[in-house]
Formats: structure tokens, C-alpha cells, sequence
């Protein structure tokens, strides 16, 4: 009988390569698998879609870690792997090609894969997707040639695609089916915001529309809108969300409900020696008691190395505030907090620079927080939603009230 004990992680993505390190630097020495998919080592996302589409930043700077680092510290990283199975019953998942590794812990770290639209057309030619490294390779390319793109959604990636693919000279056109950028997260207030800057930088902003149908000779041609609009293109990249990858933990016969695998707060599924770390990782938030499901890259950078200390035994209660940024031409943005509602959004700084901090408040708390070119504040407005107590609206949007005061205020400090 093997004495080492082995660790496996399903998908090799920033969640499961900071699982990984944090295996070893918490002195783990058993083995330590990592499989991904992709041919690549474990990279980083947002650049895909920002500075590394316009090729501002080399290719290597992707990278979670440095070439040789895995073989450096004895994480068995098998890029190229598909996993076909997990086997609760055994502890062992099966590889493509019939190979059973066991273990005595698994994390789950999948990651998401693109919402894909279902109309006609839509296997033409010019239809693309952005996810992974090559889908950016590609599409730098095929941006740099084009004389018209059509952008389908108005969420962070396609908003973050079309700023890049204006950046690069690209006449672009983005289609949104409601009313501005970015409403189902922050709203129309915000969102108009950014339907200002779009449309500031040359963007054709379409918004209360549908995609009807794509059409072309082999390749896309056109874009034919829900209410009879054509629109004439060459490319057209779809953004219109990520659906977590959790078929693999649905056939284990894990805990799945509304997308997300289903986790307590130390990460743990509904199997006691497997984890879920990511976007695949639908959690009871210990601040909240609601469940709360991620798909951003600082829930990858903090979630993996949790999950890992909770597969070494540690305790464990993630309660980190959800963070996410965004780079769109000039105007850089940092988001703390999750609400599901809200009574109002109140500003503070210089709405028209687009120099400001907005404050989502529900029943008097700030339930989350963005700061727009406006920085180092970040930890003041995690304070305030932390502390879930209520801020006074005049104080909140008064530029000469310190944050570090309505954060001491709030949590009693």
C-alpha cells in the first residue's frame, strides 16, 4: 500500500496553480498533480482581453509562474490532460485514454467556459469567442485585419474587447439587449457611464437589442438584429457570459444547484476529501449566508490557496470581500462587494472626469464600492461593506470626509 498521501487538482488555471504553491510553501510533501487541458502552463485571463489583445505586454508575462517552477518544487503538471470521470466512490478520476490517478484529496478548479449564443449562423466563419490564450492570439490578428467588427454583448468582455479592438484602430459596433454596458452589475446609473465612454472613443453603441441571426458566404457577412437592422462586418466577437464547467462534478454525483458546485466555507463540496476553488465554487459566504458564485480573477488568486489549506486540514472560513478591475481605454476601474440589491447608488469626486468613487447603499449600508480612476482606496471601501453598518449619505459623498474616517466610523475603529 502507497504511504503518499496525493493531491490532485482538475484544472490547471490561476485557482490551480496557486493551489499548487501553496501545497508546497505549507510544506506538503506528498504529490501534488496538476491537469489541465489546455497546452499551455497555468495562465493568467485578464490580459487577454486588455493589454496582451493590443500586444502591449509580452507573452510570458501571462504567466502564473515562471518556466520550471513546477518542476522545481515537484508539482507533477500535465498540460494537455482531459479528465473524463471523477469517482467519489474510489477517490480516482480517469484520464482520457483510461489512466486512474487516486487520491487522498481533490480540488475542483475548472474555471468557466464561454456562454455560447444559440441563433442562426452562428458556425460561420468570423464568429468568435474569447477564453483562452490562442483565442487572443487569433483574434489580435483578425482585429488587425478587419474592416468592421461587430461586438455581441456589453458585459466586461465585450466591453473590454471593443475598447482594445478601438485601441488597435478597429471600427467597432457592440450590441447590447439592455438599455446600457454592464447593467446586470452595476447598474444603469453606472452603466451609462460606460456607454458615455464607448461612444466618446468611436464605438457604434447599440443597446435594447437582440441578435437575430448571423448571415454570410462562409464567413460572416452581416449582423441582423432583433428589430430588422443589418449590420455590415467581416468579425464578430460574442461576450454574453461564462457558464461554469461543472459537468465532471454533476456525473460524481456532487452537490451542483444554479450552475456552481456547491461549497461550505472552508470550500469543501458535499463530498468530505474533495474541494472546489474558482469560478466552478458556488459558496456559502460566512459575511452574507448567502451563496455566492465568482467569476473574476482575484476570487482565483485567494480561493486556490484556501482550498489548499483546507486540504491540508486547516482551518478555514473564506470570507474575503469579492474584487474585481477593469481597464477600458483611459478610464481604470476597482469593484469591492456583491449586492444583489440596492437602494441607490451615491457618488463622490468628479462624475464627468470620470474621477469618482460609487457607493451601491441598501437600507443606509454600503453593500459594495468602485473606484474609477480614483486610487489606494480599496481597502477603506472593503472596510465599509465589511462592517455592515449604516454611513451617512452626505458624509459618503462628500469628497472632504476622509474614507478612512466613514470606514473607522462604520467599523467601530
Amino acid at each position: 500500500m502507497p504511504t503518499t498521501r496525493r493531491f490532485v487538482i482538475v484544472g490547471a488555471g490561476l485557482a490551480g496553480a496557486k493551489a499548487a504553491e501553496t501545497l508546497r510553501e505549507e510544506g506538503f510533501d506528498g504529490e501534488v498533480v496538476l491537469l489541465g487541458a489546455e497546452a499551455e502552463r497555468p495562465y493568467e485571463r485578464p490580459p487577454l482581453s486588455k493589454e496582451y489583445l493590443r500586444r502591449e505586454s509580452e507573452r510570458e508575462k501571462i504567466y502564473v509562474h515562471e518556466e520550471g517552477f513546477y518542476e522545481e518544487r515537484g508539482i507533477d503538471l500535465r498540460t494537455r490532460t482531459v479528465v473524463e470521470a471523477i469517482e467519489p466512490s474510489s477517490s480516482e478520476v480517469v484520464l482520457a485514454g483510461g489512466e486512474r490517478l487516486s487520491y487522498d484529496a481533490l480540488l475542483i478548479a475548472t474555471g468557466s467556459a464561454p456562454r455560447r449564443i444559440d441563433v442562426p449562423g452562428v458556425d460561420l466563419l468570423g464568429v468568435r469567442y474569447l477564453r483562452e490564450a490562442r483565442d487572443s492570439d487569433e483574434l489580435h490578428e483578425l482585429i488587425r485585419e478587419s474592416e468592421r467588427l461587430v461586438v455581441v454583448g456589453a458585459g466586461w468582455i465585450g466591453c473590454e474587447v471593443a475598447a482594445s479592438a478601438r485601441q488597435l484602430g478597429a471600427s467597432v459596433t457592440m450590441v447590447e439587449p439592455l438599455e446600457v454596458p454592464l447593467e446586470r452589475v452595476l447598474g444603469a446609473q453606472v452603466g451609462a457611464l460606460y456607454a458615455d465612454v464607448h461612444r466618446e472613443h468611436g464605438v457604434e453603441l447599440l443597446t435594447g437589442v437582440g441578435v437575430e441571426r448571423f448571415e454570410g458566404d462562409g464567413r460572416v457577412r452581416r449582423v441582423v438584429l432583433s428589430d430588422g437592422r443589418a449590420l455590415d462586418c467581416d468579425l464578430v466577437v460574442v461576450g454574453v457570459g461564462a457558464v461554469a464547467r461543472v459537468a465532471l462534478a454533476e456525473q460524481a454525483g456532487l452537490a451542483v444547484e444554479a450552475g456552481g458546485i456547491l461549497v461550505d466555507a472552508s470550500l469543501r463540496t458535499s463530498v468530505a476529501n474533495v474541494f472546489a476553488a474558482g469560478d466552478v465554487a458556488s459558496e456559502l459566504h460566512p459575511l452574507t449566508g448567502e451563496r455566492v458564485r465568482v467569476e473574476h480573477w482575484a476570487n482565483a488568486l485567494n480561493q486556490g490557496p484556501a482550498a489548499a489549506r483546507a486540504m491540508l486540514g486547516q482551518p478555514v472560513s473564506y470570507d474575503r470581500v469579492p474584487y474585481f478591475f477593469s481597464d477600458q481605454y483611459d478610464v481604470g476601474m476597482e469593484y469591492s462587494g456583491w449586492p444583489s440589491a440596492w437602494d441607490e447608488v451615491v457618488f463622490r469626486g468628479d462624475v464627468g472626469a470620470r474621477e469618482l468613487i460609487a457607493f451601491w447603499v441598501l437600507d443606509g449600508r454600503v453593500v459594495a464600492g468602485m473606484n474609477m480612476n480614483v486610487w489606494d482606496v480599496t481597502e477603506q471601501i472593503r472596510r465599509l461593506v465589511l462592517s455592515g453598518e449604516r454611513v451617512d449619505r452626505d458624509r459618503l459623498a462628500d469628497p472632504d470626509t476622509p474614507l478612512e474616517q466613514l470606514a473607522g466610523a462604520a467599523s467601530g475603529g
